[in-house]
């Protein structure tokens, strides 16, 4: 009776150990092991959902991909994209995050969509975001001449508000910030766009200027600024740039289009062009270092 026991135990035993090695083979950990992944990239790639460690177990064992999830602006649901674009590129992980998190690894002015006006000072117009041929914000205010050249100008009453506080600040170390363009309507920006089209060609003006409707300043938070004596071609020579660069962010402005970032931005370098955000998010990119596109793709669009 005894032995019989002993054996019924051993049985029972060896069942449940069958059961376990069974269930373990299911796991996310053996399947991932199975294919050459580390315990430690294991316990990493178990905190993506199940869907995107099916479509893992799907590839050869990559270690970019655990590297990709350690980047510091990782999106999990463009995961595919950036294993795809960093087949055919030469990027490093942290550019491709950023290129694909902003739609560059896109053609400009492809697979666009409106713009979701609902994030007020942070909404977002580049060649992916647009805005309504018959948009115009209604909480515009008239610039002050004293500040501005030309008649008419405009911006939103927070652009404006920061901009002064701005103007006086720089005012203080006897530097001078003039507003040289701010709110264009679509029929505005569409005169520009077609004046550089015509003069330098399609292409050169896809890189200096907004298709209409794509253009910030149809926003009324965006400012070109000089200072007397300065074109905008000359404006990083100034005294005036040097300070924006060390101070804007502190009333709420970004350098929109900063230089070496044109692959994320789509435009060439423009030290004259700088965008309202609000200081929370302005002070964010400049400590940060990114564009505004990338802000807006992590901390907005992905919330």
């Amino acid at each position: 009776m005894g032995i019989s026991i002993v054996v019924l135990i051993g049985v029972i035993f060896g069942v449940n150990k069958i059961i376990k090695t069974v269930n373990y083979h299911k796991t996310y950990e053996y399947k991932l092991l199975k294919i050459g992944y580390k315990i430690d990239d294991v316990k990493k790639l178990d905190k993506l959902s199940d869907s995107t460690k099916d479509y893992i177990l799907t590839l050869e064992q990559n270690d970019d991909i655990v590297n990709l999830t350690n980047e510091k602006y990782f999106m999990e649901k463009n995961l595919k994209s950036y294993i795809e674009y960093s087949k055919d590129s030469d990027k490093n992980l942290t550019d491709v995050v950023a290129i694909v998190n902003v739609n560059a690894n896109n053609d400009w002015y492809t697979n666009t969509k409106k713009t979701d006006l609902s994030k007020g000072n942070l909404i977002l117009t580049n060649k992916f975001y647009s805005l309504d041929n018959t948009y115009n914000s209604d909480n515009m205010v008239t610039v002050s001449k004293r500040y501005s050249y030309g008649e008419n100008q405009m911006l939103t009453t927070d652009t404006y508000d920061a901009f002064l506080n701005m103007f006086n600040a720089a005012k203080k170390e006897d530097l001078t910030l003039i507003i040289n363009s701010s709110f264009r309507s679509y029929e505005d920006q569409e005169e520009v766009y077609d004046y550089y089209k015509t003069t330098k060609g399609e292409s050169e003006a896809n890189k200096i200027a907004a298709k209409p409707g794509f253009s910030e300043h149809q926003t009324g938070m965006a400012v070109d600024i000089q200072t007397y004596g300065s074109r905008a071609s000359t404006f990083e020579e100034f005294e005036e740039f040097k300070w924006l660069q060390d101070n804007a962010y502190k009333y709420g402005f970004i350098l929109r289009y900063p230089k070496g970032k044109e692959y994320l931005t789509g435009y060439e370098y423009e030290s004259w062009h700088y965008r309202y955000v609000g200081i929370e998010a302005s002070t964010y990119i400049h400590e940060n270092d990114i564009t505004f596109d990338e802000y807006y793709a992590y901390f907005i669009e992905k919330g």
